[in-house]
């Protein structure tokens, strides 16, 4: 698979995300449920704490990715659902740190939320992936 990245401008650049990338030669694609900070029964884990559930949240994508024999790396979209905004970007270098260890700048859209499906979650990641 070969990612071009698509930036007309670069200030997404550092936030680490490019607004485009260009798929070419992928030979399967992964469509994820948006993953939250659960355990293995699904039940919600660190009740206010924005880091955990985002340590969490992104530990149980990359189970789903390595389920499929994927990783982050393959990751070409993610939407990020928050019910507060704020707290989720002074935490952002969870997302920052794994995502850059991979060297993967997906396109990705932060979208406030009211609530989530279960009232205790406060960040939620939906993922495509590719490869």
């Amino acid at each position: 698979m070969n990612r071009t990245p698509v930036n007309p401008w670069p200030w997404s650049l550092n936030f680490g995300f490019n607004q485009a990338e260009i798929i070419e030669g992928a030979s399967r694609q992964l469509v994820c449920a948006g993953q939250t900070s659960v355990d293995a029964e699904g039940k919600p884990q660190h009740a206010g704490d924005m880091r955990g559930q985002m340590t969490l949240s992104l530990d149980n994508l990359e189970a789903v990715l390595s389920a499929a024999d994927m990783g982050l790396a393959n990751v070409t979209r993610l939407t990020i659902y928050t019910t507060d905004v704020d707290e989720s970007l002074k935490n952002f270098d969870v997302l920052g740190a794994r995502l850059g260890s991979t060297n993967a700048a997906p396109p990705m859209t932060l979208v406030g939320v009211t609530r989530l499906a279960i009232p205790s979650l406060m960040f939620e990641v939906e993922a495509t992936a590719a490869d």
